[in-house]
C-alpha cells in the first residue's frame, strides 16, 4: 500500500496552497501601499507560522491571512481564530522573537485579513487580534 495522498486530496491540498498564495499576495501589496515593508513571510518554526510579518519604524505588523471562497460555517474564517489558533501564533511570535532580538523594542500589533477569493467579489476584512 502507497503511503502518498490520494490524488483528489493531493490537488485539493495544491489548490488550497494557491489560494493562500493569492490571499497572502493580495494583503502584502494593500499594506505595502500603506506604507508598510516585508519582514518575513511564511516564518515557520515547530510550534507554528507566521504568514506576513510587516514592518514600519517601531513597530511590526504580524499578519494572519485567511482566504475563502465562500462563507461557511467559520464565517469568512474568522472561526479559525480562536483560542487555539491564538496560542500557536503567540508561539510562533515568541520563537521568532527570540530568533530576532533586535525587533524587541517594536510595538507589535496582531491582526487577521480575511481575503474573499475569486470568484467572490468584496474587500478584506480586518479583525485586530491582540
Amino acid at each position: 500500500m502507497s503511503s502518498s495522498s490520494p490524488p483528489s486530496l493531493t490537488r485539493r491540498r495544491a489548490v488550497a496552497a494557491a489560494d493562500g498564495r493569492w490571499a497572502e499576495d493580495w494583503v502584502l501589496g494593500l499594506l505595502e501601499a500603506s506604507g508598510w515593508r516585508l519582514v518575513v513571510r511564511n516564518w515557520r518554526c515547530p510550534y507554528g507560522e507566521i504568514d506576513l510579518l510587516m514592518g514600519k519604524p517601531g513597530r511590526l505588523l504580524l499578519v494572519e491571512v485567511k482566504g475563502r471562497r465562500r462563507r461557511g460555517p467559520d464565517g469568512w474564517g474568522v472561526g479559525a481564530l480562536g483560542p487555539p489558533k491564538r496560542r500557536r501564533l503567540g508561539r510562533a511570535w515568541a520563537c521568532w522573537q527570540a530568533e530576532h532580538p533586535s525587533w524587541a523594542e517594536a510595538r507589535l500589533e496582531w491582526v487577521a485579513a480575511l481575503v474573499p477569493l475569486p470568484p467572490v467579489v468584496g474587500a478584506v476584512r480586518w479583525f485586530r487580534l491582540d
